[in-house]
């Protein structure tokens, strides 16, 4: 089969454990790229918590973003594609997070949102590798609610970071009955987004915008919230990091995200 089109997954995947792209990765990113092929970023982050790594991504056109609520161009910086959480879905999930004090982080077109205190202490939350990118990126606000009617069908995902896993699972029951796409992608995190909205509706969106048939799509990844793109490629990956779960849905399994898997991805199959 020849391929026209990888989909990434950025952390646990394109980035290694330290959160970087390593330098054989980034070059068979590149060689692909001016092969005519494809490349693009499948993440659930925005375009804010993307900027770090704009040297690599430079060789991408196209990005599935905000866990599929975004198909943006890169080239021309506008979205392709936009999907927004309906608003009073959006006050609840708020409520849910507020009663398990949890961390609440709103994603729009090219803004994460977050509370300062939740910031200085996202190692409570299990995320304290990333807070020294919140500190630089993120919008700072007190009044979700209120940011949320200010802002109408700007906020595109609503991600809740726990304090643990017992926490995670009151809320996902929750959440249950307000029909959204729930996704995880950290330890006791909790992705919203619209109902059937997920990387895998990104790349049927992306592809159809670039006149590609899905067969030649592959994408990678390795946890929740890459379940429907995997499912629905032509080529799913796993990377070897990943949990048993993704790697039995997977077409195949690579190496570990410490082990360039993405590289060694791209010389078996491109």
């Amino acid at each position: 089969m020849k391929y026209k089109l990888l989909a990434l997954d950025m952390d646990g995947t394109l980035l290694n454990s330290q959160k970087k792209i390593s330098p054989r990765t980034a070059n068979a990113i590149d060689e692909l790229s001016k092969r005519g092929i494809y490349v693009v970023t499948s993440t659930g982050r925005n375009l804010a918590e993307i900027l770090d790594y704009r040297e690599v991504l430079r060789a991408m056109h196209f990005g599935i973003l905000i866990s599929g609520g975004m198909v943006f161009d890169f080239k021309k910086d506008t979205p392709v594609k936009v999907h927004g959480v309906d608003e009073e879905k959006i006050l609840q999930v708020i409520d849910f997070g507020l009663a398990e004090r949890a961390m609440i982080h709103l994603h729009t077109v090219r803004h994460s949102i977050a509370r300062e205190d939740d910031i200085q202490h996202m190692d409570a939350f299990d995320m304290g590798i990333y807070q020294d990118m919140f500190n630089r990126i993120c919008v700072r606000c007190d009044d979700f609610k209120k940011f949320v009617r200010e802002h109408p069908g700007e906020v595109i995902k609503v991600n809740l970071y726990h304090r643990d896993r017992i926490s995670r699972d009151r809320n996902l029951a929750r959440m249950e009955p307000l029909n959204l796409s729930i996704s995880f992608a950290e330890a006791n995190n909790l992705e919203a987004s619209p109902a059937n909205i997920t990387k895998g509706s990104g790349l049927v969106e992306l592809s159809e915008f670039l006149g590609l048939d899905i067969s030649e799509t592959v994408a990678i990844g390795d946890a929740h919230n890459d379940t429907e793109i995997l499912q629905t490629a032509g080529l799913g990956i796993a990377m070897g990091n990943a949990s048993d779960e993704i790697k039995k849905l997977a077409d195949f399994v690579t190496l570990d995200n410490d082990s360039d898997g993405v590289a060694a991805a791209i010389e078996k199959f491109f």
